[in-house]
C-alpha cells in the first residue's frame, strides 16, 4: 500500500530515530528497575520478584536479539 503523505513524513531518518529512542528507553527502564530493586533490597530488606522478572525479561530479550542480529547479519 502506497500512501504519498506518509512516504514524505516517514522516511529512513524517522525509523532510525525511532530505533535509537526505543533502545535508549529500554535501557533506561531496565536501569530504573535495577535501582528500584536494589533500593528495596538494601533499604527495605525485601526482594521484589516483579522487578527481578522485569530485569530478567530485559536481559533475555537483549541477549536473544544480539545473538539473532549477529547470526543473520
Amino acid at each position: 500500500m502506497n500512501i504519498p503523505i506518509l512516504n514524505r513524513l516517514l522516511d529512513e531518518r524517522f525509523f532510525a530515530h525511532r530505533h535509537r529512542s526505543t533502545s535508549t528507553a529500554g535501557v533506561v527502564t531496565a536501569e530504573a528497575a535495577l535501582l528500584l530493586s536494589a533500593y528495596r533490597f538494601y533499604i527495605d530488606h525485601v526482594v521484589s520478584w516483579d522487578l527481578v522478572a522485569v530485569l530478567a525479561t530485559f536481559v533475555v530479550c537483549k541477549l536473544t536479539l544480539m545473538t539473532w542480529y549477529y547470526l543473520t547479519d
